[in-house]
């Protein structure tokens, strides 16, 4: 999956913006406000971090080693590193929804209305 692909996905995601709140290469996308995808885009190779049930995070780190590492610039436990070249889309597909759907689980039931309601 390239960058454009992967933006495309999270934009279409409902209640989705993006932003450039740290600097002119890492890219953000939240959800109501909230991060769940960051992209630095200057690295290489190109990667995303993702939230993820930690208990998952440790899984999938050890079936695509080296294509799923602990979140760089994150916190290890909830985040992880995939890089966008080494891994089926589909699976990028589901984990980025995972990611989406774990902030939006821990947000307040009135974003989570506010969201629907979009």
């Amino acid at each position: 999956m390239n960058i454009e692909a992967f933006r495309e996905y999270c934009m279409s995601k409902k209640g989705v913006t993006e932003a450039f709140p740290f600097d002119a290469d890492t890219l953000v996308f939240k959800v109501m406000g909230k991060m769940f995808a960051v992209c630095g885009l200057e690295r290489v190779p190109l990667a995303v971090n993702l939230k993820c049930d930690p208990d998952r995070a440790v899984e999938l780190r050890e079936m695509h080693d080296g294509a799923i590492t602990p979140g760089w610039h994150m916190n290890k436990t909830h985040w992880n590193t995939c890089v966008l070249e080494s891994l089926p889309v589909s699976l990028l597909i589901e984990l980025t929804d995972h990611s989406y759907d774990l902030v939006v689980s821990k947000m307040t039931k009135k974003l989570q209305a506010e969201l629907k309601a979009l």
